[in-house]
């Protein structure tokens, strides 16, 4: 159903495929060694464009676990792209050499231009602003496992809602399951943008709210996730000090959040949530983190058709 499959981005695929690849991941985190040696002759290419150290990190972990190998740069002037070869022409010429190729470029759109010249699986690991896909299965996969299903659940994002990519396809993934209530918690600088209200809560019905402190939605919600405030996006430095504070998550802000909460966050992390909250039973972020490779895992073996 998968194989030979690209994902650019998290809405390629349906939500009944989306379940085979969650099931297989569940199947690798029962028993890893079932599928120790899955992609044993099969290599990965990761033509990182930009710098990555989760999300690539990931990927080589995930098929080197499989049994594969993987070859690749993490920089483009390690390769011949410094020499100003096309993306049609680098993808062209890696499919001769690989089996499935994972991409990161600053340019939004690059992955899928890959994909178009590709004889190979092409996953995007994140191309520029624009998306992320990998990371809301991670996502996704995280909020199943700790919450049992992706049904009936209030979820509250905060923070930069207006740039922050990983949070737009986070609700665009999660208007696809029934009864989801989504709480957006962001100072009116970072509000997110009307076209995620109008194309995806409004078109789709999503029930959703707005909030302009943590406190204020936390008591609801069964998934707090988390993203930074960041100062560049202030157009002046005195709102950037006056709000900072308001969205930084502490043991005070959810005190009356329920005890079967959980507190995501795609990481990397710079102060947006306190130390504190790492004791906290409800943090997952970095069993997030962790999912994150199982998740790879099992797309990987998915689109290789291995299983």
């Amino acid at each position: 159903m998968l194989k030979g499959r690209h994902l650019i981005e998290p809405m390629d695929f349906t939500v009944e495929e989306l379940e085979t690849i969650f099931k297989t991941a569940d199947g690798i985190i029962e028993n890893p060694e079932k599928y120790s040696e899955v992609c044993k002759n099969k290599l990965l290419a990761t033509l990182f464009y930009e710098p990555s150290t989760r999300t690539r990190f990931s990927f080589e972990s995930a098929m080197l676990r499989l049994g594969g190998k993987v070859i690749g740069f993490s920089e483009p002037n390690s390769s011949s792209v410094a020499k100003g070869e096309s993306i049609a022409d680098t993808i062209r010429t890696i499919a001769c050499y690989a089996d499935i190729a994972v991409m990161r470029h600053p340019k939004e759109g690059a992955p899928y231009i890959a994909s178009q010249y590709s004889d190979i699986p092409v996953i995007n690991a994140g191309d520029g602003g624009h998306q992320h896909p990998t990371q809301t299965l991670t996502d996704l996969l995280t909020i199943r496992k700790y919450k049992g299903n992706l049904k009936n659940l209030k979820i509250g994002v905060c923070g930069d809602l207006k740039f922050g990519r990983t949070v737009h396809s986070l609700i665009k993934a999660m208007s696809r399951y029934e009864n989801t209530e989504i709480y957006m918690i962001s100072p009116e600088e970072l509000k997110i943008p009307d076209y995620i209200k109008e194309e995806v809560l409004i078109k789709k019905g999503v029930k959703y709210h707005e909030a302009k402190t943590i406190e204020e939605a936390a008591p609801e919600l069964d998934i707090l996730y988390m993203t930074r405030v960041q100062r560049e996006r202030f157009f002046n430095e005195e709102d950037y000090i006056r709000l900072k504070d308001t969205y930084i998550l502490n043991k005070e802000k959810i005190k009356y959040s329920k005890k079967d909460m959980i507190i995501l966050h795609p990481l990397p992390r710079v102060n947006e949530i306190a130390y504190e909250i790492d004791d906290d039973p409800r943090a997952c972020y970095f069993q997030q983190a962790k999912m994150g490779m199982y998740v790879r895992m099992a797309l990987i073996a998915n689109l290789l058709g291995v299983l």
